[in-house]
């Protein structure tokens, strides 16, 4: 089903993977769809490197999902380092096994020399293309701090109000304030956009983390890592991981409170953290409606 659609009818609950590259992280992923099938997501999404080699992993993956028919399967595509005549080619193909979802990114240009040239410069040339193919539902890339190479937040927004203006739905960057997501959707309706923004939910479950989250563009707060350390200091690497679960727990009511139209999970392709996060959500004894 289209995810336009999805959201069209209702709050979403959708997860993220990665292709895997030998038997080994195969047989991780395998475990990990199998045990977060239970949780009915709405729709999961697979995320693409750049290179011959993982966009063949994603289109494989997806391809695998789709035909299994238990979910939806949203492919990631990055354009830059490609000739349009060869992502016309790529979304046609998926089109063809039934896919209906792509998440239309930039990217940086794929350490391969056979990709160098590129008719493409910005994911909004990616939405646009895929508009002229025809057939999908287009989601595209929000970070609530601005993009790490965007020289002001305020360029930042217009260039995703434009973009978005042409797709159907965002995915944030993962983030840990809801304020963040609220001030990202008011800049953009400030805009004249109002498509839906999914928010993008990653938790702090080690303390070793921190400083790799903060290089991809989504600082720890300074409350949140003092928690973090506070409970090492009490309980370990254990309690480190509860307390993490319990903020990003804690954050997701608070979007839903806010009127998210869904929750988007990075789960590394491990089950766990978000099963967890889940049940405290959803599960008996929750405080969320049902119907979120």
């Amino acid at each position: 089903m289209r995810i336009d659609q999805l959201l069209a009818a209702g709050f979403t609950k959708s997860f993220e993977y990665f292709p895997p590259k030998n038997d080994e992280e195969s047989a991780v992923l395998a475990r990990t769809l199998e045990e977060l099938e239970p949780l009915r997501p709405s729709f999961v999404s697979v995320t693409y490197r750049g290179g011959r080699e993982s966009r063949q992993r994603t289109y494989d993956l997806v391809a695998d999902i789709e035909r299994r028919g238990r979910v939806s399967a949203m492919a990631h595509l990055i354009c830059v380092g490609h000739r349009r005549d060869e992502m016309r080619e790529i979304l046609e193909t998926y089109h063809s096994v039934g896919v209906e979802n792509v998440m239309a990114l930039g990217g940086d240009i794929p350490n391969d020399p056979d990709l160098v040239a590129s008719d493409f410069t910005h994911a909004v040339d990616l939405v646009q293309l895929a508009r002229d193919v025809g057939g999908f539902s287009i989601g595209v890339a929000a970070h609530p701090l601005g993009h790490p190479r965007s020289p002001s937040l305020d360029s930042d927004r217009h260039f995703l109000a434009e973009k978005l203006a042409l797709a159907d739905f965002a995915v944030t960057q993962f983030f840990f304030r809801a304020d963040e997501w609220s001030r990202l959707v008011s800049e953009l309706r400030d805009l004249g956009v109002d498509r839906p923004v999914l928010p993008g939910i990653m938790p702090v479950t080690s303390l070793s983390s921190l400083g790799r989250m903060e290089q991809m563009g989504a600082p720890v707060p300074d409350t949140l890592t003092r928690a973090l350390e506070e409970a090492h200091d009490r309980g370990g690497a254990d309690a480190v991981r509860r307390a993490g679960i319990n903020a990003a727990a804690e954050l997701c009511r608070e979007l839903i409170d806010r009127g998210a139209p869904g929750l988007h999970f990075y789960t590394l392709n491990k089950s766990s953290a978000t099963r967890e996060i889940h049940e405290a959500l959803f599960g008996e004894g929750s405080k969320v409606p049902k119907n979120s």
